[in-house]
């Protein structure tokens, strides 16, 4: 059996890397996220000319009918380069209306979603860092939505809001347009200024229910825990490759400081920590689609040690870099403030080994 890439995914990922490293430079992430809405509209267009946002979309609505392990594969380039934008809340956003039971809302906006027409955002998350769907607060009345979700992805600059909410059925689904009455959204200055953050307050707002129950929340959230889990791995390697590279031009002491032994040990490691991590990333994507009874524990364990592998990764890769590494000038800042950001969202590497015990009925 064939563990690896097949050559598609490999030119897929190929192409994505090329197109990163030609159009979004460290220069540009920089002036990107210095921004005022931190967005790039001509960087997500390029991407969209790829067909990077309709990589999931079935082709019925113009997408590529692709996989949640193609989808990251993408993340993992996108952490590599420190890419900022909307991707995360997007991808959550699109697999969450997949997963919906409203096919005229699916017609109505995955065409505009696979073109990058429209940029969509997952709001699902709420006070003191909840992320289950049986304690929503967000309530539905009729076809308004009320409550407050603190933490969705460039909800500033998206045109559909996909809601997680309950009403008296329960948990479900709702689309909250662009524009709509009621609707407030207040810009937070967090650590990772690649990938904004805003504070959503729904006051009786206009909202379209999509889906009833959990599943479709709990498949948005279980995506994105896998390209937060990508997304570590492909900043890990890069803070890997680049304390490589400045190991071995480097001078101290007459020498490159590679070839001290306790710098060669240090880079092993990172190496060797790494490097295994990518089976379980590849694996837990690929279960997404089709080990779907087991992907939610799958994804919660790749998220928890994907981040924690991140954060110690670029935490040493900092240290060995030595003065240089901890300026703000230095690039290595753009990867640990990534870092952070993904050691927290949806759920910090307690919470999710806690929910993988519990899934795997510990």
């Amino acid at each position: 059996m064939d563990f690896g890439l097949t050559e598609d995914q490999i030119l897929l990922k190929d192409t994505v890397h090329r197109f990163l490293e030609a159009e979004c430079p460290t220069t540009r992430v920089r002036a990107i996220m210095e921004s005022d809405d931190g967005h790039d509209q001509q960087l997500w267009q390029g991407l969209a000319e790829l067909g990077m946002h309709g990589l999931i979309i079935p082709a019925e609505h113009g997408g590529a009918e692709l996989e949640v392990l193609d989808l990251a594969l993408i993340a993992e380039e996108r952490g590599w380069a420190a890419t900022p934008g909307p991707f995360l809340g997007s991808s959550m956003a699109t697999a969450a209306l997949l997963a919906a039971d409203d096919q005229d809302a699916k017609s109505e906006w995955l065409p505009k979603l696979a073109t990058g027409a429209a940029i969509p955002t997952f709001a699902c998350g709420e006070k003191v860092g909840e992320w289950d769907a049986d304690r929503l607060e967000a309530t539905v009345e009729g076809d308004r939505l009320s409550g407050e979700k603190p933490l969705v992805p460039f909800a500033g600059v998206s045109d559909l809001l996909v809601v997680a909410a309950r009403d008296s059925d329960g948990p479900g689904l709702w689309l909250v347009e662009r524009g709509a009455s009621g609707v407030e959204v207040t810009s937070i200055r967090g650590n990772d200024m690649t990938r904004r953050l805003d504070s959503v307050r729904f006051d009786g707002a206009p909202a379209r229910k999509v889906a009833a129950g959990r599943a479709a929340i709990d498949r948005a959230r279980d995506v994105g825990l896998v390209l937060i889990a990508a997304d570590c791995y492909g900043g890990a390697n890069r803070c890997l490759r680049m304390t490589a590279d400045y190991a071995v031009t480097r001078e101290q002491f007459g020498q490159v400081i590679g070839s001290f032994q306790g710098v060669k040990h240090q880079l092993a490691n990172m190496a060797t920590d790494l490097e295994p991590s990518l089976s379980l990333l590849w694996y837990t994507a690929h279960a997404m689609d089709h080990i779907q009874d087991k992907a939610a524990r799958h994804a919660a364990l790749a998220k928890a040690h994907l981040a924690d592998l991140y954060d110690s990764t670029v935490r040493y890769a900092i240290e060995l870099h030595g003065g240089i590494g901890f300026t703000w000038e230095f690039d290595l800042h753009l990867w640990f403030r990534r870092a952070l950001f993904n050691r927290s969202y949806l759920g910090g590497s307690t919470y999710q080994r806690r929910r993988a015990a519990e899934l795997g009925d510990w």
